[in-house]
């Protein structure tokens, strides 16, 4: 058939066709046929358009930054969805804008400042320099070229110099630095009291319907978390082992690295120092030079180098000692001196040796280092080294293959793991918070719980969770339970426990705030104080500072928000603790922080500080402005898939 075509496919019809095939191209673009155009946009600034896709891709890396940052603690419901997906929006709004404001005033990335940058991510280096193949994999891992990501850079780039103009143009003059010395250095003297919550638990327990209510009114607190169970590969250089190293190929090696494993030469030098005085002609210096040559013949002659040295050596730090210099080595001494000292054989005296200093007579007493270890002695850690390269090797070459084959089979990871030769293996339960081991990586979690994966059923990409290891994996999800609430029988206990400590609590801050009017009375907080052991005595820490970390947050809080006592008076305030305590506090003095009172280089610090968070904040308000007055058109947000 495709011979008909081309034996027809001549003079009028071949241009028929051409025409034909060029209008929908012409009309719609190649991008209609390859599937990369017509993303919806979710806003567009100054005429440029956000996609769904980009924002899609940046909500998931601010989940992975997230997850990252948290840890264990990190959880899913904590960030609402679309809340989040809004945020992560209006952050690229602010992007845009900002990246559109830097090119029409002008400001431009070189190249070399591209380069510089790469060149300096730690991602990109092996054993601390930067190495092109680790740049080429770890952007192919993220679906990036060299050219797209040099692009991204560049933009990432041009936006922080508008930043660090605008931050660094901040100032802050002595009367601000002294404003804010006044508060930020403030002490109060103060006492407080704890109420305990457990003093007011309520002996009944709450009725079935508060208990209902309390369950239908928070859904959220009494879900299952969401979990899943993957089947996983993992690929680890460690695990591939050595291969055979030939003893031709370890002993090149050791030719190789005979440097590395010589130890640096050291010698044990003493000198005899004549200084010639600064600025003086070539007949003193001579003159000099004669005396050192006649100091040297009296050694030979028998004189004790030593002796010698303590009368005449002019050197005030080793005379006393016999002109000993101790165990020396390269790049210590004067040039001129360290050449003719690791020149001379052991226990012959040089001849008189001209250095910035004078003319000294040397000798050297001892030689250490400087052989390197046998082959035998290092033959093991050659042979570790050379079979890490080869494992290196299987696992670059392996780690490529197990990302074409899971690709190609996205539905199943048996085809890959026979192919392979590599254990397939199985996990329990697993939440967002993550599992064990290497099912605990952020990366491997935030994999597992992606749209791709966990919702359309493919394979993850190839991951690598380890900066500093060699360890690769891919996964895919084989059961998935959602989030779900739990039957109310089943948390009727911690219903009624959240009950007694909601009561508990409020009666606490009651009986606090009651206490409080007692003492503006004019009684004392000893006497207004319940008696029992379930409470304890009023305590007194005395001055205290805004970061007082001995202390509970809530009574620093209280305490600084209460308002400055008058002369004599005492200042109350009353308030809760998370854990659901009530807590009094009195400030009965205060103390302002001074400015004057610093030592000059805390002031510098200090007024350094506000300076940045002047700036930082100057900075906002220009991205506030330029948004302001940016043409935003923004459009509604489709739904986020977990």
């Amino acid at each position: 058939m495709l011979q008909a075509i081309k034996e027809r496919a001549q003079g009028w019809v071949a241009w028929a066709i051409v025409i034909l095939i060029s209008i929908p191209f012409a009309l719609w673009g190649i991008q209609s046929y390859m599937g990369v155009g017509g993303a919806p946009a979710v806003a567009k600034v100054n005429g440029t358009e956000i996609t769904e896709r980009q924002l899609d891709r940046n909500v998931q890396r601010a989940r992975m930054r997230l997850r990252e940052r948290l840890g264990a603690a990190y959880d899913p419901d904590l960030f609402d969805s679309a809340q989040l997906r809004q945020q992560v929006r209006e952050q690229m709004i602010r992007d845009a804008v900002l990246l559109d404001a830097s090119y029409d005033m002008g400001l431009r990335v070189s190249d070399q400042a591209v380069r510089a940058a790469i060149l300096a991510e730690p991602a990109f280096q092996s054993d601390g320099a930067f190495d092109k193949g680790t740049y080429e994999r770890v952007l192919r891992l993220q679906g990036l070229t060299p050219s797209s990501y040099e692009e991204q850079l560049r933009q990432s780039l041009l936006s922080t110099q508008l930043a660090r103009a605008v931050t660094r143009s901040g100032f802050t003059t002595d009367a601000e630095l002294a404003a804010a010395t006044r508060l930020l250095r403030q002490q109060r003297d103060i006492a407080y009291l704890v109420l305990p919550q457990a003093r007011y638990m309520p002996d009944e327990p709450p009725s079935e319907d508060e208990i209902r209510a309390y369950y239908e009114d928070n859904p959220a607190q009494f879900e299952s978390p969401e979990r899943v169970k993957l089947s996983y590969i993992v690929l680890d250089a460690d695990a591939l082992g050595a291969g055979d190293v030939s003893e031709e190929a370890l002993r090149d090696a050791y030719e190789q690295r005979r440097e590395e494993f010589t130890t640096p030469q050291e010698r044990g030098i003493r000198h005899i120092l004549l200084t010639v005085p600064a600025g003086a002609d070539d007949a003193e210096a001579q003159a000099v030079k004669a005396r050192a040559a006649a100091l040297k013949e009296e050694i030979q002659a028998g004189a004790d180098f030593a002796a010698v040295a303590a009368e005449h050596s002019e050197d005030p730090g080793s005379a006393d000692q016999g002109g000993d210099l101790g165990m020396v080595a390269r790049g210590i001494m004067d040039p001129a001196f360290e050449q003719a000292a690791f020149d001379l054989e052991p226990g012959v005296v040089s001849d008189p040796v001209r250095s910035r200093f004078g003319y000294h007579l040397i000798e050297v007493t001892d030689v250490q280092g400087g052989e390197p270890k046998p082959f035998e002695e290092v033959r093991d850690e050659l042979a570790r080294d050379l079979g890490r390269g080869d494992a290196e090797a299987t696992y670059f070459e392996l780690a490529e293959q197990l990302a074409n084959l899971t690709y190609e089979s996205p539905d199943s990871l048996i085809p890959a793991a026979e192919t392979l030769g590599l254990e397939l293996q199985t996990s329990d339960w697993i939440e967002r918070s993550g599992g064990e081991g290497i099912l605990g990586s952020p990366k491997v979690t935030n994999a597992a719980f992606s749209e791709d994966v966990l919702v359309r059923g493919n394979n993850s990409e190839l991951i690598e969770p380890d900066r500093d290891r060699m360890r690769a994996i891919v996964l895919r999800v084989d059961r998935h339970e959602p989030a779900a609430v739990r039957p109310l029988e089943e948390v009727r206990e911690e219903i009624v426990t959240a009950l007694q400590a909601q009561q508990a609590s409020a009666a606490a801050l009651a009986e606090a705030e009651s206490l409080v009017q007692r003492l503006r009375g004019g009684e004392e907080l000893a006497a207004v104080a319940p008696e029992g052991e379930d409470t304890p005595a009023p305590q007194e820490p005395g001055l205290v500072s805004r970061n007082q970390r001995e202390l509970p947050p809530t009574v620093l809080e209280l305490a600084f928000a209460a308002p400055r006592p008058g002369a004599g008076a005492v200042s109350y305030a009353a308030g809760q603790q998370p854990d659901g305590d009530a807590v009094i506090v009195a400030v009965r003095d205060v103390q302002d922080g001074s400015a004057e009172d610093m030592e000059p280089a805390a002031r510098k610090s200090e007024r350094a500080l506000l300076t940045q968070i002047r700036g930082e904040h100057g900075f906002e308000r220009v991205v506030d402005d330029l948004v302001a007055r940016a043409d935003i058109e923004r459009k509604e947000l489709a739904s986020d898939t977990p």
